[in-house]
């Protein structure tokens, strides 16, 4: 018997996960065995198998899935399970040089990778080793973007990193507008770290210092406004950079003793000390509808599951550095979050941008971190606390993890799962794809397919690949249409209400896109900047349509006929 995999998920499975002869199945019960082998160091041999059969279960019903790395390394020699990494960049060719041959081993085996490139001297600063000028952080991160370049993640993806720079390095403007070309630094997501004093300074139109890391000295002092519009712009134009709101990020760093936070993984829902990793996975929430409700019972046992699950992760995970697996049991962080939120909406009939769904939200997410707390809590009365649990925020507690949630992008697991990604909406009802022969065909959501309960005529076919959006159609009733909202249908505002909402209850930080339609001015994007600080986000991120290449466009293009594309229709729509 196998699991029900979506048929389109099927190849990408093929391509990454499987190993030679292997299926679903069969991967789901190599991944179980292989991290249910951490119970035989806290008990007997029985109860191993008693876990390895429920993290099998909750796989193959595709209600919790792990994050890539353990799918495709569990059981295997190469055993690296993590998702999440951040390592150190010094101001030395010795250290800058240990923390890229370390982002490559990390890289070839699917990791992520972020880096803070803050303490690197500015470009034109002296070098007295050599009597000669430094090049600056931006000219290293092309080293790296080059590294990643070209290594494949496990053999079998591209490489991804986060690259972060505090507002208040000199090299700042040089950094901002580094992804303007839209060729640069494609394997790099890029943030500015801004400090709470800058939104300040940016409402009063105050200035801003820009030091030297090597010696303290300010540099230049600029406006804050400037920057700020410099951030908007290229955000604007290029979807980069996004925005670290680094003191709310530190306010929660459960070990600040430890150090501070500078940086996270690539998509920004781990902000992570340096050396340190964080193992990721996701409770399916479309499983959860039974009769037009949620099943809280249920829910709670699959977080229990999720937090035991991702704490064996860490027991036995093969690390690829030492300094790396100190830090991982030092802290026992782990990160469980939620996919399929746009789905479970839908098929409670509650539009995506509605006040209710907000209170649902608010309701879930905090149900979830409590019940991830508590199973912590118990893990720490059966197997221990993390053991730098005297250096953190948890002094005189018991507590199993550092950090228990987190909201991931859930991109391909997702897929696997056949439900929606993470906590986004829709991305679009209907919009054109080109298939492996280069023929132009209309690709049909699949949830619109599964809940709407009429089809599209070819005439309401054509009309919505315009837009991605049912909203303008006549003949409609009002309630599908707020139903199956999709990404530009919902304004920034509720975008980033949405990701206020579910960052009151996660540990870590979630990772989400707020969507802008073409025709966005930099003003708004100023405005999702600063409503991000208002609402205490620890991270931002906007996706103007159009800026970025390589994105799916709506809209019939130069030399496709509307024939052609009705012709292939039936062809792309997962049923």
């Amino acid at each position: 018997m196998e699991p029900k995999i979506p048929e389109n998920a099927y190849p990408i499975l093929k391509a990454r996960y499987l190993r030679p002869g292997e299926s679903p199945g069969e991967m789901f019960e190599r991944v179980a065995r292989a991290v249910s082998q951490a119970e035989l160091l806290y008990g007997p041999a029985s109860k191993a198998r008693e876990w390895e059969e429920r993290f099998y279960e909750v796989m193959f019903n595709l209600e919790f899935l792990p994050n890539s790395p353990t799918l495709m390394n569990a059981g295997t020699p190469l055993g690296q399970l993590a998702a999440c990494f951040v390592l150190p960049i010094e101001d030395s060719i010795e250290e800058i040089f240990d923390s890229l041959s370390l982002m490559a081993k990390i890289q070839k085996t699917g990791g992520g990778t972020g880096f803070s490139f803050s303490h690197l001297r500015p470009k034109g600063d002296v070098v007295k080793t050599t009597n000669g000028k430094a090049s600056g952080p931006v000219s290293f991160m092309r080293v790296f973007d080059c590294t990643t370049d070209s290594i494949k993640q496990g053999g079998k993806r591209r490489g991804a990193n986060m690259g972060v720079l505090s507002l208040n390095h000199p090299d700042v403007e040089e950094f901002i507008t580094c992804k303007l070309d839209k060729e640069s630094f494609q394997n790099f997501n890029i943030s500015v770290a801004c400090p709470n004093h800058f939104f300040e300074e940016v409402k009063r139109d105050g200035e801003v210092e820009l030091i030297n890391p090597r010696d303290g000295k300010v540099w230049r002092r600029v406006k804050a406004r400037e920057l700020f519009n410099l951030m908007a712009r290229s955000a604007w134009e290029s979807g980069d950079p996004g925005i670290l709101y680094i003191d709310e990020i530190n306010r929660h760093n459960p070990t600040p003793e430890l150090g501070r936070i500078e940086a996270t993984n690539p998509c920004g829902e781990v902000p992570l000390l340096p050396y340190e990793e964080c193992n990721l996975g996701s409770i399916n929430l479309s499983k959860l509808v039974e009769g037009g409700q949620i099943n809280w019972d249920k829910l709670k046992e699959l977080v229990e599951v999720g937090v035991r699950f991702l704490d064996c992760v860490i027991d036995v995970n093969k690390y690829p550095d030492e300094r790396i697996e100190r830090m991982a049991k030092g802290n026992r962080k782990i990160g469980l979050g939620v996919m399929g939120w746009a789905e479970l909406l839908i098929a409670l009939k509650i539009p995506y941008d509605s006040e209710e769904a907000l209170k649902l939200a608010d309701r879930l997410m905090g149900f979830i971190n409590k019940v991830a707390f508590e199973t912590s809590c118990k893990l720490a009365e059966e197997k221990g606390s993390f053991p730098n649990i005297k250096r953190s925020i948890y002094r005189g507690k018991k507590v199993r993890n550092a950090t228990r949630t987190s909201i991931a992008p859930t991109g391909t697991i997702s897929m696997i799962a056949g439900t929606t990604p993470s906590i986004e909406p829709l991305f679009a009802i209907a919009y054109i794809k080109r298939v492996l022969d280069g023929r132009p065909v209309i690709q049909v959501d699949p949830f619109f397919l599964k809940y709407a309960g009429r089809m599209l005529t070819e005439e309401e076919l054509l009309k919505v690949i315009k837009t991605g959006s049912i909203r303008d159609l006549k003949g409609i009733p009002e309630e599908i249409k707020r139903v199956f909202a999709t990404a530009l249908d919902i304004s920034p505002q509720w975008h980033v209400k949405v990701q206020a909402v579910f960052q009151k209850h996660v540990d870590n930080s979630v990772s989400k896109t707020v969507n802008m339609k073409k025709e966005t001015t930099v003003e708004e994007v100023k405005k999702v900047f600063m409503l991000g600080y208002k609402l205490k986000l620890k991270g931002i991120t906007i996706f103007r349509q159009g800026s970025k290449n390589g994105v799916i466009e709506f809209g019939i293009k130069e030399g496709i006929k509307p024939e052609d594309l009705i012709k292939f229709a039936p062809c792309s729509c997962e049923r």
